[in-house]
């Protein structure tokens, strides 16, 4: 069965055209695609999505249409996430989906899109059933904590922090000050806090982070000159190595991150703040499991693959 699936988040709107194997469990790619539209700009301060971000999600949304259509998918998902849960406005979002695409948007709880990426993840990931494995889904306005194994999700929690939402609250300035640095680590400890008391981090055996953030932060780890998701999915870098190559974008200005030969220009200025977010939660998970968690895996395959699977499911 082919299916389409749209990810709207507040930084980018990604799509999928997949075919679902038989047992409803695997997927082999058509196409993908990712449009950065900062459908959250601003959202954070004014509490509602601006007339701009709305023109250009709306102008990518009409793009997949087109691909939706020529690829023939039989079933369609169209999934948003913080930036709409958090706007005042958001029918008139739902509308022009609606009106582009055929389908009706659903604006889905923190919970579910923990549930989606974690299925995205388990759809590729090869693990022991018992084994604790935490999926990490680190977007511009929101960051899922997914605790489960093999046989399915065991807990899950949605925090409010993101590379947007973290840049326009504490990094103004290029490359961001100590003290700039210093406000956006404690803001994330105290997140953290909240997750340890919903997620027994202290078992994790496994950590997997996906979505753009994680994935050039992993370019960068590996030292890629360009964009090659083949090398990053499913790359174990030592934690080490993940908190060097953080340091090393969030201390660049903007002009060297944009030299980068893997750096999308749309993340050129919040992967810094992205980093960060991934470097202190990764030094939480090494302190509370006395370093038995001691690298993480990065994975191409997210959320995105999870509403593939949940739409066939749902036809």
């Amino acid at each position: 069965m082919r299916t389409a699936a749209v990810d709207c988040g507040t930084n980018s709107i990604r799509l999928l055209i997949a075919d679902v194997a038989d047992d409803g469990a695997s997927l082999t790619d058509v196409e993908r695609a990712m449009t950065v539209v900062r459908l959250g700009e601003g959202v954070d301060a004014a509490g509602e999505l601006s007339e701009a971000a709305l023109d250009r999600t709306f102008a990518a949304v009409d793009d997949y249409a087109d691909r939706i259509a020529a690829h023939g998918a039989e079933s369609v998902r169209f999934v948003a996430t913080s930036a709409t849960r958090d706007a005042g406005n958001r029918d008139v979002f739902v509308e022009g989906v609606r009106k582009r695409l055929g389908v009706d948007p659903e604006v889905i709880s923190g919970e579910e899109e923990a549930a989606l990426s974690f299925a995205g993840a388990a759809s590729v990931l090869d693990w022991e059933t018992d084994r604790k494995v935490l999926v990490v889904d680190l977007g511009g306005g929101s960051t899922e904590f997914v605790l489960g194994t093999a046989a399915g999700v065991e807990s899950s929690i949605s925090t409010d922090m993101g590379c947007v939402r973290f840049t326009e609250r504490h990094l103004s300035s290029d490359p961001p000050t100590d003290r700039e640095i210093a406000a956006a680590v404690a803001e994330v400890r105290e997140h953290l806090d909240d997750v340890a008391a919903a997620v027994d981090l202290a078992s994790v055996e496994t950590v997997v982070g996906v979505a753009g953030t994680i994935t050039t932060v992993a370019a960068e780890a590996l030292h890629l000159t360009s964009y090659d998701r083949t090398a990053i999915h499913g790359a174990e870098s030592a934690i080490a190595e993940v908190r060097e190559a953080a340091d090393r974008l969030l201390s660049a200005t903007a002009e060297q991150r944009a030299a980068k030969g893997f750096m999308h220009p749309g993340r050129v200025d919040v992967i810094g703040a992205g980093a960060l977010i991934w470097r202190t939660i990764l030094d939480r998970l090494e302190e509370l499991t006395d370093g038995r968690t001691d690298s993480a895996i990065a994975s191409e395959h997210d959320i995105l693959d999870g509403i593939a699977l949940s739409a066939a499911q749902q036809d």
